[in-house]
């Protein structure tokens, strides 16, 4: 906003698309103006005065907050080798000091510049700062002599300086995490006193989103838990692990993600979907390009060591790691990353998410909601505002147990697949019709029930079960629905069995082997009116390994968990029919036997993470 009026620019700035940082035109008088890149096209030109008064998460310029660590300053350790406390480890990042951290670092500088001036008299002089609440989040530095340097807001722009143009850099010291307290702009004023009179300019920059990925998004990179290299770790349990980590290589490498598989294996949690969510901030960079920073969220959950490890293995240059306040905030399985996953960009009913929108799981029910910070933190980013879906039927309470996203060779670009228990149930009905009902439901030679088709079949729970897991898929599938405008026909129904978690038999109690996931009554049972056992509905798990939550390898591959389903005519019923609706939908599907899982109610997805391309700009 203008404090004073302006002269108007020289016909060459008016004229002139300058790209990267190359000389400005001078102003035919001297008074004070100051550029960043507000149309986001990668460079500061005079197309860029227009809308400089404002910035939101789709309008103006951006910056980075500069939460990586660039120069692998960072330590996870101190005198002897002790390991740092949480909060000191959960402070260091780039933006925490007041240095450039290295040519890497000088990239993550949102580029400002000021026009220069002729004819200043000698003793003019020229001071920038971030005005109000923005001032305590972000970090200004001045190019000089070739190098950056912090530039305080009480240091002064010599007249030469002035005279000849100045670059500026300002970074974010940390993400917005509640607009109640910064909400992302930051209104840097440039003021010029010449002769006794002083002119001021200022621009309005915001920090950029952090935003979620999704599946149009490739793979990058892989994450997995290895509990064989956990020095305590029970022989069977490590086994299994090993066995499930070189599986899983062997289907990156068949989706042709090059990047070697990282390897969690510290801390015992094999539920690697769920301790952290990847995710990004991103802002124009010269020549059109992006400047992509990796952002690894910790969930909520105060008792969750595991995070630890990313501070411990990952966080180095281009990746930040960050976590709300620990040490309170104990969470609930509802703070679970497994629970929070993005609807691919769409407009509907006159509005749009060009980055996704994130969709996340509440027990309804028993009046429980993901951590209210978590949420409020994502709707500030002011682009995925949280959508609400209601899992109170699930024991784990996760979307991605039901749902997930699949890219599409349509005018949309993406489908929804869903678990259909209904189909699973007319697979078994199917499958006994044609005299097979004597097969076993489970092939799985060790630690599967013995159940067979039949007996399925006549177990009214079971069949209760399933109505009602089918009808609450039904109502969340209509709330989908209803907010992005999906048409029957861009639904994948996945074959689905689900199991009461309430009921004694096969897999009963079976979640308690798994305790990093603190699941337990009385998390259910908070702010509720209704104890647990008057409430309904039922909650249950998948029975049959849940199809729908694997992982989009590429836009062509997916991997499920083996389904181990009746062999009949030597082929898998559940597997064939699953692959068969994934090929309809433009996958292959690769199986993965995931059992050790499995029994803690989780499949793939929940055992693994993904890091994906972020470098398409979410603004265009």
């Amino acid at each position: 906003m203008r404090r004073t009026s302006k002269v108007a620019l020289s016909a060459a700035l008016c004229g002139a698309l300058v790209t990267g940082w190359a000389q400005f035109a001078t102003a035919a008088e001297p008074a004070a103006n100051l550029r960043a890149d507000v149309n986001r096209d990668g460079k500061i030109d005079a197309t860029d005065e227009s809308g400089e008064d404002q910035a939101s998460a789709l309008h103006g310029a951006v910056f980075l907050p500069n939460v990586d660590d660039d120069a692998r300053r960072c330590k996870v350790t101190g005198p002897g080798g002790k390991p740092l406390p949480e909060a000191q480890l959960a402070v260091c990042r780039d933006g925490a000091d007041t240095i450039v951290n290295g040519a890497e670092d000088v990239k993550d500088l949102a580029k400002l510049r000021t026009l220069p001036l002729n004819a200043l008299p000698a003793g003019a002089k020229g001071r920038v700062e971030v005005t109000g609440v923005g001032a305590r989040f972000t970090r200004l530095f001045v190019q000089r002599a070739g190098a950056w340097k912090q530039l305080k807001a009480t240091d002064l722009l010599t007249a030469a300086e002035l005279g000849s143009g100045v670059e500026l850099g300002i970074e974010g010291t940390d993400v917005i995490r509640d607009a109640k307290v910064w909400d992302g702009r930051a209104v840097v004023r440039l003021a010029v006193t010449a002769d006794g009179k002083t002119t001021t300019d200022t621009v309005t920059l915001r920090a950029a989103p952090l935003l979620t990925h999704h599946h149009l998004q490739r793979a990058q990179r892989f994450l997995v838990a290895n509990l064989s290299k956990l020095p305590d770790s029970p022989p069977d349990y490590g086994k299994e692990s090993a066995r499930f980590v070189a599986g899983f290589k062997e289907a990156a490498v068949r989706a042709g993600v090059k990047a070697p598989v990282v390897e969690l294996t510290k801390y015992g949690d094999i539920w690697v979907q769920d301790f952290f969510e990847p995710m990004y901030v991103s802002m124009p960079a010269p020549g059109g390009g992006t400047q992509v920073m990796r952002v690894l969220f910790r969930s909520h959950q105060a008792w969750r060591s595991s995070g630890l490890e990313l501070y411990e293995k990952l966080r180095g240059p281009g990746v930040g790691v960050i976590q709300l306040a620990k040490g309170t905030h104990e969470g609930t399985t509802l703070d679970s990353m497994g629970n929070m996953e993005t609807i691919p960009p769409y407009s509907h009913g006159g509005k749009s998410y060009p980055a996704g929108r994130v969709i996340m799981g509440q027990w309804k029910q028993y009046n429980q909601a993901p951590s209210a910070a978590v949420r409020d933190m994502l709707a500030a980013q002011g682009l995925q505002s949280p959508l609400l879906l209601d899992t109170s039927w699930l024991y784990v309470g996760h979307v991605d147990e039901f749902v997930q996203f699949l890219p599409a060779t349509t005018p949309r670009g993406w489908r929804v697949a869903v678990a259909d228990p209904d189909a699973g149930l007319a697979l078994l009905r199917g499958a006994k019709a044609a005299g097979h009902g004597d097969k076993r439901l489970f092939s799985r030679p060790t630690q599967a029930p013995t159940t067979t088709i039949n007996a399925a079949l006549a177990d009214k729970g079971l069949l209760a079960d399933n109505a009602l897991a089918a009808g609450k898929i039904r109502e969340n599938l209509a709330v989908l629905q209803r907010e992005t405008g999906l048409i029957d026909s861009e639904i994948s129904r996945v074959p689905a069995l689900f199991k009461g978690e309430h009921e004694t038999g096969d897999l009963s109690g079976r979640l308690r082997r798994f305790d990093q996931r603190q699941i337990v009554p009385d998390q259910r049972d908070a702010g509720s009116p209704k104890s647990r056992a008057a409430a309904e509905p039922v909650q249950m798990s998948a029975y049959i390994p849940g199809a729908v939550n694997g992982v989009v390898l590429s836009p062509t591959r997916y991997l499920a968990a083996k389904q181990w389903g009746p062999v009949i005519g030597g082929k898998d019923l559940f597997g064939d029919a699953v692959a068969d609706m994934y090929r309809k939908a433009g996958f292959e599907v690769d199986y993965l036997d995931d059992w050790m899982y499995h029994l803690g109610s989780g499949e793939v997805h929940c055992g693994t993470n993904t890091l994906r391309d972020a470098t398409k700009p979410w603004w265009r």
